[in-house]
């Protein structure tokens, strides 16, 4: 009897996870796309095949799989109106990657999937998307440390810091907006509801998440985000006292205008 055997054909090429911005005008963009594309909506995340497989995140993150330059540049560019605060400079992130494999692993930037499912590449996507997120968060909390660094120098050398009321008033602001902003992300760094349908491919996130480091550098941005949040804490501190100062010398200057009219008015008898 002839025996016939399937053989499995591997795949390989290339995947790039990009952070374009801080967000996509989701909705707009799945309707202009599924008009276009035979595209599969996933929650807050769509698939596209094209000459590839390509997966757009709600949260500003487009993850590749084997597509051609051409075809990642006209899809960038069909995405580039409804990106929200778009990136100056964009995170890349580049893996070469093996379907059909004999077992699922990721070593040395190398992406190794058993199958070629979709959805098995939509679970690893998840993690990449978010690494790629991460990446941009934590460049986010750097510079911003990095910008308010002198704040803290100045009041351990000098016990207060040279700024104005009204620039202290604008740095506030901006630490707020840096604090939301991580804080807005973060829960997006939790695992993705997409595995609350699909619990069978969450294993291929868990293995992405762990290479990627992502529960780590998510502890160490939690302890950025607590540095900005005490810089704040200064910042506001200061800005009571400042106000408080001034307080001071105006009750001071009113008491000083009072005693001089009880000098002149009174005891002088000037007027």
């Amino acid at each position: 009897m002839l025996m016939v055997y399937k053989l499995k054909v591997n795949t390989m090429g290339r995947c790039i996870s990009t952070s374009l911005a801080k967000r996509f005008s989701f909705e707009d963009l799945v309707n202009k796309l599924t008009d276009k594309y035979r595209c599969t909506r996933y929650r807050d995340a769509l698939h596209i095949e094209d000459d590839g497989h390509i997966f757009l995140f709600r949260y500003g993150v487009m993850v590749t799989w084997d597509i051609s330059h051409d075809c990642e540049k006209r899809i960038r560019h069909e995405i580039e109106p409804f990106c929200i605060n778009p990136l100056p400079d964009p995170y890349f992130e580049h893996f070469n990657f093996e379907l059909n494999a004999d077992q699922n692993r990721i070593s040395g930037d190398r992406i190794c999937i058993e199958g070629s499912d979709a959805l098995q590449l939509m679970a690893v996507s998840h993690g990449l998307a978010q690494s790629s997120k991460l990446n941009e968060l934590e460049s986010y909390a750097e510079q911003t440390i990095e910008e308010t660094a002198h704040i803290p120098r100045s009041m351990a050398v000098k016990g207060r810091t040279n700024l104005s009321r009204r620039d202290i008033s604008k740095m506030r602001g901006k630490l707020f907006l840096v604090e939301s902003d991580i804080n807005l992300h973060h829960a997006l760094l939790d695992t993705p509801e997409f595995f609350w349908e699909y619990p069978e491919m969450e294993n291929l996130y868990i293995m992405t998440a762990k290479y990627l480091d992502i529960q780590p550098r998510i502890e160490v941005l939690n302890r950025k985000l607590t540095i900005i949040h005490e810089i704040f804490g200064m910042l506001a501190d200061e800005q009571k006292h400042k106000h408080s100062s001034l307080l001071e010398w105006i009750i001071i200057w009113l008491i000083a205008i009072e005693i001089l009219i009880f000098l002149f008015h009174d005891l002088l008898k000037w007027f």
